[in-house]
């Protein structure tokens, strides 16, 4: 089995997950436009800025994430050849770091947050709270989606590193 591969392998598909935060931030904000230019009522009216606040803030974060990982993928073929071994160890320890994170924030924090979102549309009386309450509630569980694939591909990948370490 070859550890880099499977690393540069987990880096793309990483790539393509996190292509969906941006595919849904542009989303947010054309959706946001639409409530502009067609938005008729008050209610409408009031999607205007939260969608196209939780648009900016998927896009952003999408763009971010792409660019580091894209710059993580570039090096793992010069850290690998550097020393194999201290590779595998530092990837190891950035997965278990990764995946507690996930553990914490798409299975907690994104749900709690959702909750509250949920409690905006149900007591908040003005539309704009009510719109800004569904576009947190759709916003934490686009982030729940792709986070809980990405802790899935990363607890596949710290399996290859387990057993990459196993055969050395």
């Amino acid at each position: 089995m070859d550890i880099l591969k499977a690393a540069t392998d987990w880096g793309r598909a990483e790539a393509f997950s996190i292509s969906f935060f941006i595919l849904f931030g542009i989303l947010f904000i054309i959706t946001g436009l639409g409530f502009w230019q067609l938005g008729k009522t008050e209610f409408a009216r009031g999607f205007i800025y939260p969608i196209s606040i939780a648009g900016i803030f998927m896009l952003v974060s999408g763009l971010g994430l792409f660019f580091s990982n894209k710059s993580r993928v570039a090096s793992f073929e010069s850290a690998y050849t550097e020393d194999a071994s201290a590779f595998v160890i530092s990837e190891i320890e950035r997965v278990d770091k990764t995946i507690a994170t996930y553990q914490t924030a798409a299975f907690k924090v994104f749900p709690a947050i959702a909750i509250l979102g949920a409690l905006l549309i149900m007591f908040m009386q003005k539309p704009v709270w009510q719109a800004t309450g569904v576009a947190i509630v759709a916003t934490m569980m686009v982030f729940t989606v792709i986070d809980s694939n990405a802790k899935a591909r990363l607890e596949n990948y710290k399996v290859e590193l387990d057993a990459f370490t196993s055969n050395q």
